[in-house]
């Protein structure tokens, strides 16, 4: 028999039940460093239905289905590496030329949750790029595109027929929120004329420009490009490469101090021969540190000197950084560069992308792009990244259940 009244206490059971639990996971004591809301304390992060739901100190486990001590570690945004090559591509694989990765493989055993790839493709082969890579990765795959219409890689980034910058710039149009800026690199002209195309497609567009400059030449110099080319918000890349005159006399070429004081930005981009210590350091003494740590993430540079996300920020922590700032370089500063303010911070409703890493202490050695070492005290590990608010990636399993308490479904792994 139909009982209204049973019914009745039975759902206000339950949502008493669900009222007791409202979040899914719940990351306890960890040291948050939140650039955009300036937090940098004790303090947990609390997770419902892939969204952050509550920063705040003491939320009582109770109050989660899963609780994670992530005592003495930091807890921050996902970190944003805006300089990678993600677009692999089988024509250049066959020549050769093809030196990208599979994004889900290198970027959340770094905390990484997005990442840029910067100008491997073009105009004309992005609808490639987005149909074989960004929509079926895990991970956010974004892009500058590159002003080469064919992309990197083709050995026709010099010519002028492939600068179509109005072509370019409708292709990030219609992609806006996916396509974040354009890029140039390896121009092999004298002229300006790549740089001036990748502007104009920026002003069309109203989204930034990330550029290699490659070597100097009689015509292009830094300072016409830092001071008269680029645009405020606009992106010099490879900042401690040492091929264009960063460093002058032992001082940071006075171009580059004027330029970031027009807003200029300068991010780091490690690569694979384009960080050296004899630059890094001393720009580093002089107060001239880089806006945004990124990788340029490809398969030379990953089994060079640079090798990660993080051993990229532990360089620079090592060079005299704050930790705080090294967070911030990884998270609102690259989110602020590639203007998507929906990254890199954990405002309440965010998607939660979280990266928690551990600082070790003790004597670790950095290499360069030259394979020169340096010695350094502190070395960062990831130690958890949360995607969405799934946990998928867990060095010590701090999110897991004990195996001896763990509800195997035998069904599953059983042909």
């Amino acid at each position: 028999m139909y009982c209204i009244r049973c019914t009745l206490a039975l759902l206000a059971v339950a949502s008493f039940i669900g009222a007791q639990v409202p979040y899914d996971l719940l990351l306890k004591g960890g040291h948050v460093i939140d650039t955009k809301n300036r937090i940098n304390s004790v303090m947990d992060v609390a997770i419902a239905g892939g969204k952050i739901a509550r920063v705040a100190a003491n939320i009582p486990s109770s109050e989660a289905h899963r609780a994670v001590n992530v005592q003495g570690l930091t807890v921050a945004p996902g970190l944003i590496d805006i300089h990678v090559h993600v677009y692999q591509r089988p024509e250049l694989k066959a020549l050769e030329r093809d030196s990208s990765v599979q994004p889900d493989a290198h970027t959340f055993r770094e905390g990484v949750t997005t990442v840029v790839d910067a100008g491997t493709s073009g105009w004309r082969t992005f609808p490639d790029f987005r149909a074989r890579v960004i929509d079926k990765a895990q991970t956010r795959v974004l892009a500058l595109l590159n002003i080469s219409g064919a992309g990197m890689g083709t050995g026709r980034e010099d010519e002028l027929t492939e600068l179509e910058a109005s072509a370019a710039a409708r292709t990030a149009t219609a992609n806006r929120g996916i396509v974040v800026g354009f890029k140039t690199a390896h121009f092999g002209g004298p002229g300006w004329e790549s740089i001036e195309a990748a502007v104009t497609a920026g002003k069309q567009a109203d989204m930034p420009v990330m550029v290699d400059f490659g070597y100097l030449n009689q015509i292009r110099n830094l300072s016409t490009l830092l001071l008269d080319k680029l645009r405020p918000g606009d992106i010099y890349t490879h900042c401690y490469s040492g091929h264009r005159e960063e460093l002058v006399d032992g001082k940071v070429n006075p171009a580059m101090v004027a330029a970031r004081k027009r807003g200029v930005i300068f991010d780091l981009g490690f690569g694979a021969g384009s960080f050296y210590w004899y630059v890094a350091a001393p720009a580093m003494q002089q107060g001239f540190p880089p806006d945004s740590i990124s990788t340029d993430l490809h398969t030379g540079s990953m089994n060079a000197g640079m090798k990660s996300m993080t051993n990229s920020m532990s360089s620079i922590l090592n060079l005299g950084a704050k930790w705080e700032d090294v967070i911030a370089m990884s998270t609102w500063n690259a989110a602020k560069e590639i203007k998507q303010l929906a990254l890199g911070n954990l405002d309440v409703g965010a998607e939660a992308d979280v990266a928690v890493l551990g600082l070790e202490r003790g004597d670790f050695g950095f290499l360069d792009s030259a394979g020169a070492a340096n010695r350094g005290s502190q070395r960062i590990l990831c130690e958890l990244t949360l995607r969405k608010g799934r946990v998928v990636w867990d060095r010590n399993g701090r999110a897991a259940a004990d195996w001896k308490a763990f509800p195997y479904d035998r069904k599953k792994w059983t042909k």
